[in-house]
């Protein structure tokens, strides 16, 4: 009963220690993206009544079909649409026809006459012109003889065959024209003119012009006849072609002192800009996103816990500077309209160089996505449910080319360099945008929003300059640039060492080779390291003398004092160490080196010395208070102070021994305990071991032995 008890007091100590360290900090995190957000997403709604004056400009937050006005148009459209039309054929060739059989009627005439003169040579007979009138009747259609009188028929046979064939052809075009154009009701008398016009015009005998215009008017008649079909086809068609009238996001519905008249008021009711139709769902919409964002975040920090990378700053350190890039961004923004395209200048890359700086790449890059997400809501020109994809994929490609380019640090320069490479791809994917877009843009359109991306890299190197040294000191995180700082020969702390310990100061190299490369093959922070071992005996020089590598050419004072003194002050040197250390300000992971480089690790030489004396001597007087290390960087370090204090103190260091001195030392660490509360494992010790030996073999090397030149 009392194992489960604990382990339930266990699982609860975890879920509150998870709550404080990384639910509480994601939470918040959530809180200032929905704060910063929830305006470009929020449907801000007004109290207006018709016909009274405008108090700002309004535009519309969504794109919406205006259906009403869509019909309206429509409606127009169709009104506008004439009645169609279909020419009838039959009409045309029928009436056609009948000019044509007058015509070839009274030629007929003539010739009967011609023949009948021939044949009656002696006595001719004479044939009046009522005579053709006559049997002209005869030959013609009723429809014909019925309609023409006999006085059109007259005025024709008494010209030439010349002229009547002439005022025949001259006829039958105007004829065909106008029934090609059809004739309707309602233009029957317009047309009957036009043919005649066309007569009236030509050098035709003035008879003939008279009996062909009384043709025209018999002639011309109603072919075209209205089309039920054809028009209700034009109707649909005219309706199709109406283009749906839309309401853009962004458009101004109505101007600030303009008045809202029904139309606009119609307009603002149906974008829902009115109180009465407020809408929740955009909000809702974003609650959602932000949430999917934080999991992220959380994710990560969880990795970070794991891994044991996660305290206080780096925790503080996300927050701030997430907050200090959306306030950025949400600055930028509240200048930014539609004209101006001002998100090219946000020096948004600066957050993910300082988080890359001070935690680490991957969480840089899950952040640079998250970081463009929330940017691409921010500058939607408060159009709800629009992201700006344009300004998302900037601060994306800006802030991954910012990740890349900041490599191999070494010094604060190195972030300068990096902003000449996020010069280069914010150019590159300016040049996408103006290429990819439909719109012209003029050389100095260029030449402006280029100043803008160049702006944006060169202040996202300026700021990440001028913000870490805030995040280094004030939230005691520890970065590589920090680390290179302190790592400077030219340190005070550093000097001190060697002027005063020279010995150690050469231990302390050593050391330090020999830690980096080992935190190297695991995995470690090398440099972390290299540079706690350059520190961890900075206590020995409150009494250099007393350590055996700075005795050059003078006695060993531990032979005239007692072993109790000796381990005393043997054992004070981590803590002497850290106290100066503190006194400097270093960082924390620094004097936690220096402190925790020995663990509780017994002074063997000066137990067994007092020991001979004293058989009752306690063992705890002469181990290090400790703690044990506490990170692999710490243990490693312990590990590699021994190794390369023994290995040196070898007169003949071959393989055999060093891999003889290294295995007992690690393995007296980890049967002693030293190893028990750091995070190393088995496998990692392993490779530690291996790596140690190969660098001592490189650096104890067999030389070749020359031979002496004998003296003569």
């Amino acid at each position: 009963m009392k194992e489960r008890i604990d382990r339930l007091l266990d699982f609860l100590f975890k879920i509150r220690k998870k709550s404080l360290t990384i639910i509480l900090p994601a939470f918040i995190l959530g809180v200032i993206f929905f704060i910063v957000t929830v305006s470009n997403v929020f449907m801000e709604t007004f109290d207006i009544e018709k016909f009274s004056d405008a108090k700002q400009t309004i535009r519309s937050p969504i794109t919406i079909e205006h259906e009403i006005e869509t019909d309206r148009k429509s409606r127009e459209a169709i009104n506008a649409v004439d009645d169609r039309y279909s020419i009838s054929n039959e009409v045309t060739n029928e009436q056609i026809g009948y000019i044509e059989e007058i015509f070839d009627a009274i030629d007929k005439v003539e010739e009967e006459n011609v023949v009948e003169d021939e044949e009656a040579n002696e006595t001719p007979k004479i044939i009046t012109n009522q005579d053709k009138i006559n049997r002209l009747k005869q030959l013609l259609s009723n429809e014909i003889t019925d309609k023409v009188s006999d006085s059109v028929f007259l005025r024709i046979i008494q010209n030439s065959p010349e002229q009547r064939a002439r005022g025949k052809e001259i006829l039958l075009t105007a004829l065909t024209e106008t029934f090609e154009s059809g004739v309707r009701v309602e233009n029957k008398n317009s047309a009957i003119s036009n043919v005649k016009d066309t007569l009236t015009y030509t050098t035709l005998d003035e008879n003939l012009i008279h009996a062909l215009k009384d043709l025209a008017g018999f002639a011309v008649v109603e072919n075209s006849f209205f089309d039920a079909d054809k028009t209700e086809e034009a109707r649909k068609e005219a309706a199709n072609n109406v283009d749906p009238v839309i309401i853009n996001a962004g458009e101004v519905i109505v101007r600030e002192g303009q008045i809202i008249t029904n139309e606009i008021y119609d307009k603002l009711s149906l974008v829902g800009l009115l109180d009465e139709e407020h809408n929740e769902f955009p909000v809702i919409g974003l609650i959602l996103l932000v949430g999917l964002l934080v999991c992220i975040v959380a994710y990560e920090m969880n990795v970070l816990d794991r891994q044991d990378q996660l305290d206080k700053g780096k925790i503080f350190s996300i927050v701030l500077i997430s907050l200090l890039v959306v306030i950025l961004m949400k600055v930028v923004s509240l200048y930014t309209t539609l004209t101006n395209q001002l998100y090219f200048v946000v020096p948004v890359a600066t957050g993910v160089l300082l988080v890359k700086l001070l935690i680490n790449e991957r969480l840089a890059i899950v952040l640079a996505s998250i970081y463009a997400i929330v940017g691409s809501i921010i500058f939607n020109g408060q159009i709800p449910g629009s992201l700006n994809v344009e300004a998302g994929l900037y601060f994306f490609f800006s802030q991954l080319a910012a990740i890349i380019f900041l490599m191999n640090v070494k010094d604060r320069f190195t972030i300068v360099k990096s902003g000449f490479g996020m010069s280069i791809i914010n150019i590159i994917t300016l040049l996408v945008f103006l290429l990819l877009s439909f719109e012209k843009y003029s050389l100095g359109d260029f030449f402006i929003l280029g100043g803008f991306a160049l702006a944006s890299a060169f202040l996202s190197a300026v700021l990440t300059i001028g913000f870490l040294p805030f995040f280094e000191s004030g939230l005691g995180i520890l970065s590589d640039i920090k680390l290179l700082h302190l790592a400077n020969p030219n340190q005070p702390i550093l000097k001190k060492i060697l002027t005063e310990a020279p010995g150690t100061y050469h231990h302390s190299i050593m050391v330090a080779n020999l830690s980096e490369t080992a935190c190297e093959a695991i995995g470690a922070n090398g440099l972390l390291a290299r540079v706690g071992a350059y520190y961890h005996d900075i206590g020995k020089t409150e009494r250099p003398h007393y350590f055996i590598e700075n005795q050059l050419s003078i006695k060993n004072p531990h032979d005239v004092i007692s072993p109790k003194q000796s381990a005393e002050i043997i054992i004070s040197h981590p803590y002497d160490g850290a106290k100066i250390l503190k006194k400097h300000k270093l960082p924390k992971e620094i004097i936690d080196i220096a402190t925790q480089h020995h663990g509780t690790t017994l002074l063997k030489y000066f137990y067994y010395k007092e020991k001979e004396k004293n058989p009752n001597v306690k063992e705890e007087d002469y181990r290090y208070p400790g703690p044990k290390p506490q990170t692999k960087e710490a243990a490693i370090i312990c590990i590699c102070d021994s190794v390369e204090a023994a290995v040196r103190s070898l007169k003949e260091p071959t393989e055999e021994k060093i891999e003889e001195i290294v295995s007992s030392i690690v393995n007296d660490r980890l049967m002693d305990g030293q190893l028990d509360e750091c995070p190393l494992t088995i496998s990692e010790v392993k490779v530690i071991h291996e790596t140690i030996c190969e660098t001592l073999k490189g650096i104890f090397h067999s030389r070749i032995q020359y031979p002496m030149k004998e003296a003569k």
